[in-house]
């Protein structure tokens, strides 16, 4: 009726005596009701509330025939008084709240009830994403703070930020109703726990290494593949720092290959393939190379063997009445394999004579090649007499080669000190102690420790062979404690002994090791030569450049295998600077030239 008498005089009659009163009256209502049920009720009777409230109301503006000009006021009003000004208190009241239900992976309709209400404001869905934000990271730490203090193995560490990402992605696909800012607050909330150090990237390489030793075993290739897509790729996705996995990864693959424990040669390449797929050629063109070396190495083995088959019977050991041994060597690309500069330990002369046939064969199809024996990474498998005649029992050690080494010295001596060992076999002394507390644990007890205690104190502890040895089985795996036991606690007491040196095994170019949540070294140095290279040529392209622009366009390009800080840039440009590679323009110290 006002509209109409409005419209018969052109006056404002409507939107003067009725317009403002009935949306003013409407806003104090909802202001006082909001504010009362909200303090008697949980937050989620509040958003069905709310909910009803609103379809009421846009039901009695229809019924009610209001103009357009006044039912929008009046829904801007209702969402103002019912969502906005209550988003920051729904979202943080205890026991109910939106932050308080995702604690809880039942409630996935009521975070989704909330977030249809908070949709209707657009500015307040940014306390539900904070929200999820804050649970994520606080879940992250949580689970990165029981890695530290070791109440979890690394590969529980990855299972959990797994599981976290399940859950945390069925929040956003079903409550957040897969809204592309949610999806990005939670990409950005795991990158942040997990870049924090190197931690992140080292425990997913041993899940990965898990994975490829049993985890798979029965798997099928199309099982393998979608397990690496849905669990470890999108992980490996949040790493900044992806050239600190591919260094952890490296490692852990030499270690499978080089053993024969990967669980299969497709489980193997299905990985490679899917971190090719994400980072490109040069980022696995090592791995690549490593399997390569392997396939080369096997026909190399059988060329060898045919090789001895071909040579007369008569030698020098016939003569000596010494059974020659078997070795199988592993001739590996020194730049595409970990390693570490150990220098070789001394052999039994009946492994060094295998050795140096074998390097005859080899350099005679290979010329201008050189062979580097690495002889810390070699296994061997030797066969031990116990017990005293005519009860002798044989058994078949399977052992590192340095052990080996240690073991022979005991066919010709019934006791040995630390100090004479390390004498005869010029193994360094950390790995020496670590390989004898290996063979004096109280489950294989070959060497038996003169001295009491756990810890070899001294150049003076001497060892003996332990002839009472038994085990039940015939071949026998002899572990080697962790550096951590070796050089901490020095577990084990001390027996036994071997006899008759049966077979060893040889690599040609491996070594490594894994660090905690630091940097690794060598990881750190191969960063310094990428900047510097990419550095030199960007501005070899571009001649002249500004230090800003430089250091974004480092930043852009190196970020497929790490993204480096702009003060570690810095670095780098004033070192090329220093060696002439660069020069500062002379209007402007911000700018760089090139120097041909």
């Amino acid at each position: 009726m006002l509209l109409e008498l409005g419209a018969a005089d052109n006056s404002n009659v409507y939107e003067r005596d009725f317009e403002g009163i009935f949306l003013g009256t409407t806003q104090e209502f909802y202001r006082l009701e909001s504010l009362s049920y909200l303090s008697r009720n949980t937050a989620s009777d509040y958003v069905v509330k709310a909910r009803n409230r609103i379809e009421e109301e846009k039901s009695r503006a229809a019924a009610l025939g209001l103009p357009p000009s006044t039912e929008g006021p009046l829904q801007n009003i209702i969402e103002t008084e019912i969502i906005d000004r209550h988003a920051k208190v729904l979202v943080d009241m205890e026991n109910s709240g939106f932050a308080s239900l995702l604690r809880d992976e039942s409630k996935i309709d009521e975070l989704r009830d909330m977030y249809d209400l908070f949709v209707r404001v657009p500015s307040s869905v940014d306390f539900l994403r904070d929200a999820l934000s804050d649970r994520i990271k606080t879940d992250g730490k949580a689970l990165v703070a029981d890695q530290e203090r070791g109440a979890a193995d690394p590969p529980a560490f990855v299972r959990g930020v797994l599981a976290m990402r399940r859950r945390y992605g069925d929040v956003v696909s079903k409550a957040f109703r897969e809204e592309k800012r949610a999806q990005k607050r939670m990409r950005e909330s795991f990158e942040d726990f997990l870049n924090a150090d190197a931690r992140a990237a080292s425990c997913l390489a041993i899940y990965v290494d898990e994975l490829l030793r049993v985890g798979f075993k029965g798997s099928s290739e199309t099982e393998i593949n979608d397990e690496l897509q849905k669990s470890i790729i999108p992980v490996f996705r949040y790493l900044n720092d992806k050239d600190v996995f591919e260094a952890f990864y490296k490692q852990h693959l030499a270690k499978r290959l080089l053993g024969g424990k990967s669980v299969s040669d497709e489980a193997e390449r299905a990985m490679v393939s899917q971190l090719k797929a994400e980072c490109g050629y040069q980022f696995t063109s090592k791995l690549e190379g490593m399997f390569n070396d392997m396939r080369i190495s096997r026909d190399t083995r059988a060329a060898y063997k045919s090789h001895k088959k071909a040579q007369p019977t008569t030698s020098s050991r016939d003569i000596k009445k010494t059974k020659p041994v078997d070795i199988e060597v592993d001739v590996l690309t020194a730049g595409y394999w970990p390693s570490q500069n150990v220098p070789p330990c001394s052999l039994p002369s009946v492994i060094q004579d295998a050795i140096d046939t074998f390097s005859t064969f080899y350099l005679q199809k290979h010329t201008g090649r050189k062979l580097s024996w690495q002889t810390y990474t070699g296994s061997a498998e030797i066969r031990a007499t116990f017990g005293t005649a005519p009860n002798y029992r044989r058994h078949d050690l399977c052992v590192s080669t340095y052990q080996m080494c240690i073991l022979s010295l005991f066919n010709d001596q019934p006791k040995l000190t630390l100090g004479q060992i390390r004498s005869e076999t010029s193994i360094p002394d950390v790995e020496l102690r670590r390989h004898l507390i290996s063979l004096c644990t109280p489950r294989h007890r070959i060497l038996r420790k003169g001295s009491k205690g756990k810890e070899i104190s001294s150049d003076d502890d001497d060892f003996t062979f332990n002839a009472e040895f038994k085990s039940k089985l015939k071949r026998v795996r002899i572990p080697l404690v962790s550096l951590k036991d070796a050089s901490v606690a020095q577990k084990g007491s001390g027996e036994g002994g071997t006899k008759n040196g049966d077979g060893a095994g040889g690599v040609a170019g491996l070594g490594g090791g894994d660090t905690g949540g630091a940097l690794p070294g060598p990881v750190e140095e191969d960063r310094r030569h990428l900047v510097e290279a990419g550095i030199v040529r960007i501005m070899k392209a571009r001649k002249m450049l500004h230090h800003n622009d430089l250091i974004a366009e480092v930043t852009r390009q190196l970020s497929v295998r790490f993204v480096p800080t702009p003060q570690f840039v810095k670095k780098r440009i004033e070192s090329l600077i220093e060696r002439e590679y660069l020069e500062r323009a002379p209007d402007d110290r911000r700018v760089y030239k090139y120097i041909a």
